[in-house]
């Protein structure tokens, strides 16, 4: 019989040699392992494909601007009223936006700050500030209320809910877009791209099966005419994509972009962005030029006038099937929520910026909504057509343009600011003379309201 003692007797020298093989088969595997030659190391290709990935982005949330229901508004009105004579505008306005949110952007990578930190920096009395913050965000403001109208009217198209009832629901329509993303940016580009995907993939289906006269596209793409009457849709076009926000906002979200913040980074994060502004801009403008040429080829001489997004709506079922009118309502809801979003980080970026201080993007939606619902629904409710609303709040936006494009020139021009990064003189030339351009338009439009009153 083997008693308790002699059971456990053997065990520990049993452990120790248990352990010693393990030991040595380990070694002999790391000895294996160190001996193997090392993994090849990844191609500078790669490297650079995926910096650039991890760096995508700005560009794309920026892009919002050329597709927002501002975009909707002024092109259906102009492709409808005009048929493609304003298509010059939006090709001229796309190529003022892309220099202009490019040098807005390499502000950001450039100092490490946003352009309304270093216009703080600038004026330094306190009033200064507080009367440059309030009037930025007049145009906040402006933005505010098309994007409000276009989620609205999608709503209402869609559902065939009330108007004043999918006000309503609008209103909490970046609670949304934030309780998706949570608190990661990237899902916040994201969702911006996936939105922005969705107005692109509808309006490719909206020009195939409106059938527009391609040479008459390339006529007045290339044809400018400016008449007293399309004055407003002129600088409401440029309103609509050279957008003051989009102009704050681009150097804010660049800055995020640095790490280490070295002339090495630097120089690299600049082409990056570059690519990031030919891209993401390009097919933004592409979008928004199809906006016009569709409403032209939709709507322009059926013999019905179209003064209204619903009329329009409305237009397409009977023309080209039930699909096409979906599509529209659907992509102008995705540009009602996607420029929300873009609007509220550029309302951010200008308090931070500006006031050194942030607030919570519900709470400062909430803020602004307030401050749109109640006139809007006021407007709603006694018939005041919303296209004409989204027209003139481009309008408005063109005129403050150069409440961020001022300081963006300024900067990119200084020396003392960006150091060796500083614009070249061609680059400063082009750059003021598309801003004494949009001056030019907006004294234009200025002149023939004094004369008619």
């Amino acid at each position: 019989m083997i008693s308790l003692t002699d059971w456990r007797k053997p065990e520990l020298p049993l452990s120790v040699a248990f352990l010693d093989n393990q030991i040595e088969s380990k070694g002999a595997r790391y000895s294996e392992m160190s001996s193997a030659p090392p993994k090849a190391a990844r191609s500078p290709t790669r490297v650079r494909n995926s910096q650039f990935l991890k760096f995508f982005g700005p560009a794309l949330v920026v892009s919002v601007a050329y597709v927002d229901p501002g975009n909707f508004g002024t092109a259906i009105a102009a492709g409808a009223g005009y048929n493609y004579d304003l298509l010059w505008v939006v090709w001229l306005a796309s190529i003022m936006a892309m220099l202009l949110q490019y040098l807005s952007g390499k502000i950001g990578i450039v100092t490490g700050r946003s352009m309304p930190d270093l216009v703080r920096e600038r004026l330094k009395s306190r009033r200064k500030v507080l009367a440059y913050w309030l009037s930025c965000e007049t145009f906040a403001v402006a933005t505010d209320l098309a994007e409000f109208l276009g989620v609205a009217l999608a709503l209402n198209l869609l559902l065939g809910i009330p108007l004043l009832w999918a006000a309503a629901i609008a209103s909490f329509d970046v609670i949304f877009i934030f309780a998706l993303a949570g608190r990661k940016f990237r899902r916040i580009e994201t969702l911006v791209g996936i939105l922005v995907s969705i107005i692109g993939f509808g309006y490719v289906y909206e020009i195939f099966i409106t059938q527009p006269d391609f040479i008459s596209v390339a006529l007045h793409s290339v044809t400018p005419t400016l008449t007293p009457a399309t004055g407003p849709l002129v600088i409401g076009i440029i309103g609509a994509t050279v957008m003051p926000h989009a102009l704050a906002v681009h150097s804010w979200l660049t800055k995020n972009k640095l790490t280490v913040g070295d002339d090495e980074e630097k120089h690299r994060l600049l082409r990056y962005h570059f690519a990031d502004n030919a891209i993401n801009l390009s097919i933004a403008g592409l979008v928004n030029a199809a906006i016009l040429i569709m409403a032209a080829a939709a709507f322009s001489g059926t013999g019905e006038p179209v003064n209204t997004l619903e009329q329009a709506y409305h237009t397409l079922t009977p023309l080209f099937g039930v699909l096409a009118s979906s599509v529209f309502a659907i992509t102008l809801l995705a540009s009602g929520l996607s420029s929300s979003t873009t609007g509220v980080l550029a309302g951010q970026a200008l308090m931070e910026g500006l006031l050194g201080r942030t607030i919570h993007p519900w709470l400062r939606r909430v803020v602004l909504r307030v401050i749109n619902v109640v006139p809007t629904f006021v407007a709603i409710y006694v018939g005041f057509n919303a296209l004409d609303l989204l027209v003139y709040s481009q309008v408005i936006l063109s005129l403050l343009i150069p409440l961020p494009l001022i300081p963006i020139l300024y900067l990119t021009a200084s020396k003392r600011v960006m150091g060796q990064f500083v614009n070249r003189t061609t680059t400063t030339l082009v750059a003021l003379a598309f801003a004494l351009l949009i001056l030019a338009f907006n004294a234009y439009f200025l002149v023939g309201v004094f004369l008619q009153t």
